[in-house]
């Protein structure tokens, strides 16, 4: 007895999470707006590099947050004839863009602070400055929070990307607060291009982490240990089941896909043995909502051919 025993549902996302993803994006993008308009016209009052920075953030976060938006709508569509595994892989496609606009802000950022080391000056109506990185520190604040809302109910890669990147924004409006704090309460003009080189830095670091995870999802990395884990536990909780190897994960956008053999008594009827995959199907999907599962079933006692991952075809 050598069966197989898969359940493939139809890759459509929850309505509940459809819809707060794409609230999420559409928040992203109303607070990127606004945050450059407060921003240009901060920068045109103060002339700051740091403002500057954020500024230029801010506009690279209204690129990255409308690629977000065409993604995540893309990555909802239902699977195809062309894409049977549904369309997540938009998502982490979206972060990989999103991480290489935040490095390429880094590097204009920096070219930008190197070069005011040469003509500090004084900056002029810092405390406009201030109000207005503490307001986008608060429209950020709320951004961010409503996305984290988002990812814990979704655990959506994309959204979960333009939180970090936004989440290193509050740091960045704090950091310009004190640049402008220094330079105009305490006259220390190079304050404001140093904290400009920091963000750089604070900037190419948080890239470098939304890359790793969107390059993870893209080449199948396995799910975390503690979830591999769980799902070999829940399959050995079934009394007839003897054994459970070739355990294969990976996720693809909000979608899961899992498989693994489970080793039974090979005198149980076919019937008996699809029962008991059902009931471990149940118990992995209660644990895993909406994940595509897939279960072989291997007689106890008989040897079977399983291809070296990697091998050829």
């Amino acid at each position: 007895m050598n069966v197989s025993h898969a359940h493939s549902p139809e890759q459509k996302s929850p309505p509940n999470q459809a819809t707060l993803m794409r609230w999420a994006t559409r928040a992203a993008l109303g607070s990127a707006l606004l945050l450059i308009t407060a921003k240009a016209i901060a920068y045109a009052m103060t002339n700051s590099v740091s403002i500057l920075s954020s500024l230029a953030d801010s506009a690279l976060d209204l690129m990255a947050s409308t690629v977000n938006f065409i993604a995540v709508r893309h990555s909802l569509m239902p699977a195809d004839d062309a894409h049977t595994f549904g369309h997540g892989k938009a998502e982490p496609l979206s972060a990989l863009a999103q991480s290489a606009f935040v490095a390429g802000a880094a590097v204009l950022l920096l070219v930008e602070s190197i070069s005011r080391f040469d003509s500090a000056q004084p900056l002029e109506r810092g405390q406009v400055g201030i109000a207005v990185m503490v307001f986008s520190m608060v429209v950020t604040f709320v951004l961010v929070t409503f996305q984290r809302y988002v990812v814990r109910a979704t655990n959506s890669t994309a959204i979960g990307a333009d939180a970090l990147h936004y989440t290193g924004d509050i740091l960045m409006n704090l950091s310009v607060i004190v640049a402008l704090v220094l330079s105009t309460n305490y006259g220390i003009p190079w304050a404001d291009p140093v904290f400009g080189i920091g963000i750089a830095a604070y900037l190419v670091w948080n890239a470098w982490r939304i890359a790793q995870q969107a390059i993870g999802d893209l080449m199948d990395k396995e799910l975390p240990q503690e979830d591999r884990e769980k799902i070999d536990a829940l399959a050995r909780l079934h009394p007839k089941v003897k054994n459970v190897h070739e355990l294969r994960t990976r996720k693809s956008g909000i979608y899961t896909f899992i498989q693994f053999h489970l080793v039974l008594d090979k005198s149980l009827s076919l019937l008996e043995a699809h029962r008991i995959a059902d009931d471990v199907e149940k118990s992995v999907i209660a644990e895993f909502p909406g994940a595509d599962v897939i279960i072989h079933e291997d007689p106890e006692g008989v040897a079977e051919f399983h291809r070296p991952v990697g091998a050829d075809f």
